[in-house]
């Protein structure tokens, strides 16, 4: 069998490992998407009249709300979906299963290429699932084209393969699963302070810097623009360097703490 059978097989196997643990412990993906579902539905029935007026001025109405904050909303869920790679990855450090496989005669890489795989199935699961609820509370793009949904779908896949890659570097370098879900809490709190769920040009003077020039809100307005229509500019040539830069200093942070020998 040739190394790169060997290494498919392996990956497969780690793969399936994760999908097994994720199923026998669904508790844990669902209390991560509670946090987008709740905010999805906070700021459209408790608050979606008045924001509303803030996006389109007197004549918006609530659905106009819906149509802006569900790509944020989106973008929010695959920030939050991610952080069980980090603590899951730290599990599997703190409780010494990566040395253990180390010493195994399996492809070295198949236990990252797992949890990055299945991170990344589990967060195009919880995108479907939360688009779901916001096509059931109204949410509609009816100007997109098919090949525009299809850049969507993949911009929103990117997006989580590069978070996936920062979180489980963030997973292997922390010393317990607690310290893991505390350190890839940026990954929550940054949708907070982009343009999910008011324009950044509404913003104070000296804030809209940091809401502007951090990766989520030039992948929520990519987003928006591929789904409704609007403008998306130099946001879409944006949104890929950081999906791209994010995915490579990931990846090279997680292999490096994977080679790392333990002390």
């Amino acid at each position: 069998m040739s190394s790169l059978s060997l290494a498919v097989r392996d990956s497969n196997t780690m793969l399936r490992r994760n999908l097994l643990h994720a199923r026998r412990y669904p508790s844990a993906t669902l209390n991560l998407l509670l946090t987008p579902m709740m905010m999805l539905l906070l700021f459209v029935y408790i608050f979606g009249d008045v924001m509303s007026a803030g996006i389109g001025g007197a004549g918006a109405t609530r659905s106009d709300y819906i149509a802006y904050i569900v790509p944020g909303i989106l973008m929010m869920t695959v920030g939050s979906t991610v952080i069980g790679a980090a603590v899951y990855v730290s599990m599997d450090m703190t409780e010494g299963l990566i040395a253990r496989f180390r010493t195994m005669a399996v492809y070295r890489g198949s236990v990252i290429i797992g949890h990055v795989v299945g991170s990344l199935l589990q967060s195009i699961a919880s995108v479907v699932l939360v688009g779901a609820v916001g096509v059931a509370i109204g949410f509609r793009s009816t100007d997109a084209t098919a090949l525009e949904w299809v850049a969507a779908f993949g911009l929103l896949t990117l997006f989580a393969l590069a978070l996936t890659w920062i979180a489980v570097g963030m997973g292997m370098a922390s010393p317990n699963p607690e310290a893991a879900g505390n350190m890839a809490m940026p990954l929550i709190l940054l949708p907070l302070i982009s343009s999910a769920f008011i324009p950044s040009d509404t913003m104070p003077g000296w804030f809209r810097p940091i809401a502007d020039y951090q990766p989520f809100t030039p992948a929520i307005e990519t987003l928006r623009g591929l789904l409704l229509g609007t403008e998306i500019g130099y946001n879409g040539w944006l949104a890929v360097a950081w999906c791209v830069g994010l995915a490579a200093l990931g990846y090279l942070w997680s292999m490096s703490q994977f080679n790392r020998d333990s002390k």
